[in-house]
This record gives structure tokens, C-alpha cells and sequence, in this order.
């Protein structure tokens, strides 16, 4: 990896109740990466949204392919990342 850490940006349906889908992805992010990311930012939001993107690319939207993301899958996309 070069430069500084990858930020990964949640933003998720508030009114949906989709708090606790959320909060399991960023415990996974959390104790699988550590410090070696600059933060896990969660956004509260609305219109059935659960958006999961890694410094500004979308790696997973719940319109485009619909449901929540396998916590597996977003783990491998940073792997993935932090060994560029």
C-alpha cells in the first residue's frame, strides 16, 4: 500500500433499520484491519440505502446488486487494497 491508510465510508438506511447490518460490518472491518485503516465512517441515511465504498469507490450498493454485501466479499476488495 502506498500513501495513507483506506477510509471506508458506510452509509446506510436509518429509517430502515438497517443499524444492525451496519455495525457488523464495521466490527468485521475493525478487528480483521485495525489501524491499518484511517477510519470506518458511518452515514445515516435514508431511501433503503446500504452503500460501502473505499476511499470514493463504491465497492458494493444495495440498488445495484441488491441485498446487503457478504462481509467476506468487502474484507477481500481491502485485502485487496492494502497490498496495492
Amino acid at each position: 500500500m502506498t500513501g495513507a491508510p483506506p477510509k471506508v465510508k458506510i452509509t446506510y438506511c436509518a429509517e430502515c433499520g438497517y443499524e444492525p447490518q451496519t455495525l457488523e460490518l464495521a466490527r468485521a472491518l475493525m478487528l480483521e484491519f485495525g489501524s491499518r485503516l484511517a477510519g470506518i465512517e458511518l452515514i445515516p441515511w435514508d431511501s433503503g440505502t446500504f452503500d460501502v465504498s473505499l476511499d470514493g469507490q463504491l465497492l458494493h450498493s444495495m440498488r445495484r446488486e441488491g441485498g446487503f454485501p457478504d462481509n467476506d466479499k468487502i474484507k477481500k476488495a481491502v485485502r485487496a487494497h492494502l497490498t496495492v
